[in-house]
Order: structure tokens, then sequence, then C-alpha cells
């Protein structure tokens, strides 16, 4: 048997881990300190685990093995951000984002190989959707850029599910992958430093808010009124303007937590005044906060960003009318890494 064959154990969560050393003839415990040196300490190698005893680690190295995906390529932004090409076992590639920052970081993460949903202003669309990622090989995602970049423990690191895929589509490997995350023998991030954004998959939302280990919920809403949101989003069809912002009504919030509304801004489209104003009328009542997103654009598409003027103006009027608006210039727009921008793009690397 080939080392590939071997089960992998980048993904089981604690209690599966203490549930294989009792099958091993060992106290559960033991799955703890296994859990501890996979997501921790970000161990690559079972037999290098010294802590776990000689006869332990040759078992689980006859067994098991810790599998990442490979690393194809880096596309190192003149911003700092790096876009990684990672290859899963199946031959199926994905691409995760790394965004440095002073003392902190955030990892923008994918759910799917490919997406779904097949927004009209999205790269990632023109991919169509190959498959669900497992929760071991979303976790693994974050933990190979920690690794490549070197990062300590200690480092504040954001996790944001908006990399390639519709996560509520993938729900319960997210939700596993969300719980090794947060888990304080594991990474330990905290739950509000984890974000997971949708279209709009309203039971998704709803079966996210009913989640033990629940993070941050983010919605791209990108359009003033459902006609012109079903012209971008075809996924509206199904899921409609209203029926989703009644979920977002509905769905848990703790105390000073706010739905993130995404707005991806496109000149000429759903960039004016009149939009701003509607959008105001849409969260009236919402403990919400809007992102503007300037269109980050591509030959592929016909759309362009609006002038800075223009969406400066269009916060100003949220902001008049109640709604707490902040612009966010994408990272990693010049090596295809920025939002909406993902497609396996076959850059030259610069890093």
């Amino acid at each position: 048997m080939n080392a590939a064959s071997h089960p992998n154990l980048l993904g089981l969560d604690r209690s599966e881990l203490e549930e294989l050393a009792r099958k091993l003839g060992q106290p559960p415990y033991r799955g703890r300190q296994l859990f501890r040196a996979i997501y921790a300490r970000r161990a690559r190698e079972l037999p290098a685990l010294t802590d776990l005893g000689l006869k332990l680690r040759n078992e689980l190295g006859s067994r098991y093995r810790i599998g990442y995906p490979q690393i194809r390529q880096r596309f190192s932004s003149s911003d700092g951000a790096v876009r990684y090409l990672f290859e899963l076992e199946d031959g199926e590639r994905i691409e995760t984002v790394f965004m440095p920052d002073r003392g902190r970081a955030t990892i923008c993460v994918s759910s799917q190989a490919g997406c779904a949903v097949g927004c009209r202003f999205c790269f990632t669309a023109l991919l169509g959707v190959k498959r669900n990622l497992t929760a071991g090989e979303i976790v693994s995602q974050p933990l190979a850029v920690a690794n490549d970049q070197a990062m300590a423990r200690g480092v504040k690191l954001n996790i944001v599910f908006m990399g390639m895929g519709e996560p509520l589509l993938n729900l319960p490997a997210v939700a596993k992958a969300v719980r090794i995350l947060t888990d304080k023998d594991g990474p330990g991030i905290p739950w509000r430093r984890i974000t997971v954004s949708t279209a709009g998959i309203i039971p998704g939302i709803r079966r996210l808010g009913r989640e033990s280990v629940r993070p941050k919920l983010a919605v791209s809403l990108n359009a003033s009124n459902g006609e012109q949101r079903s012209a971008l989003m075809p996924i509206d069809k199904k899921y409609p303007l209203g029926d989703l912002l009644d979920a977002c009504r509905e769905y848990p919030l703790r105390p000073r937590e706010r739905i993130t509304f995404e707005y991806v801004m496109l000149d000429g489209v759903n960039d004016s005044d009149a939009d701003a104003v509607r959008v105001a009328d849409l969260l009236d009542g919402l403990r919400a906060k809007i992102n503007l997103i300037p269109y980050n654009p591509g030959e592929e598409f016909p759309f362009r960003p609006p002038p800075l003027a223009r969406v400066v103006a269009f916060e100003t009027v949220l902001r008049a009318r109640g709604i707490p608006a902040f612009i966010r210039i994408s990272r990693g727009r010049d090596v295809a890494g920025a939002c909406g921008q993902l497609r396996l793009a076959p850059l030259a690397p610069r890093g």
C-alpha cells in the first residue's frame, strides 16, 4: 500500500482523533495530543511526534498520514498579497489568498473546486463547479499557507470563506472546518475572526444559524432591487432578495455582532445615488454593515469599477441614512488574487 492510500488524518476533529486513539488501544488524551500536533504545531510527519511514544508513532505511520495539498505556484502581488495555486490529490486545483498586515494576516480560503452559483461578474463562475472540498482540504489551506509563510502561532489570523465556491452549498464540511479552526487545542482562532460569505443560499443561512460553533456571516448583495440582482446573480431567481433579507432578519446575532453585506460596485450598473438610497431602504432595521468593493475587472467581462469619487458618494448616501458603510479596496489585484478574480489564471509567478 502506497502512502497516498493511507487515510489522511488532516480533517479529523478532536473527538474523531480521540476515538482513533481508543481503537489503537490508547487513552483518549493521546488523540488530543495528536490533534494539537496536527493543528496547533502544524506537524507534517508522524514519526516526528516524539511526545506520542515510539510504538504509537510507528503504528500511526504504518496506517495513516498527514496529507497536505501541493503548492503548485505562488503569485506575489506588489501590495504584499500572495495567491496560492494548490493541487489536490485527485488533480483538481483551487486557490487561496494570503493578505498580510501589521501584526495580523487574513487568509481567504476556498470551499469548492470552482463554483456553481454563476454570478455574471465573477471570474470563478467561468470554471463551473467541479466538486465540494472536504473539511481536510479546507483546513489544509490556512495550515499550508501558515507553514509556507513561517507564521508564528501568536499572529492574529482572520479566515474568510470568500475564495472559490459557495460555502453554504458545502456547509457540513465548512462547519466541520470551522470547528477545527476554532478549537482551543488546535489553531484556536476566535469565531469573530472567521467569516463565511454566501451569495444568498437561504436554507444554508438558516442551518448556519443553528451551528454550535458559528462564524460571522457575510452576504453578497451587489444590487439595490430584485430585478437588478437577478440580472447579476441568477441565484436570486431561486432565493429572491426579499426572502433573503427576511432570512437575514431572522438570523441569530450575538451582542454587537452585525451581518456584513458585500456590494461589488459596477460602473453605470449599480452605483448611482438612487441605488444607494434603495440599498439603505433594504437594510433598514437590520443589524448590518456594508462593504463597498470597486469591481476588479478582466477581459472576460464588460464591467468596470466606478471612479473613486462615485464610490465615495455612494458611501456618503448610505452613511447619511444610518447605514455603516466602508470602502474596501481589494488586495492582490495585479496577480488575479482580488475579490472575484480567482479562476486558476496562469500568470507567470513573481515570488
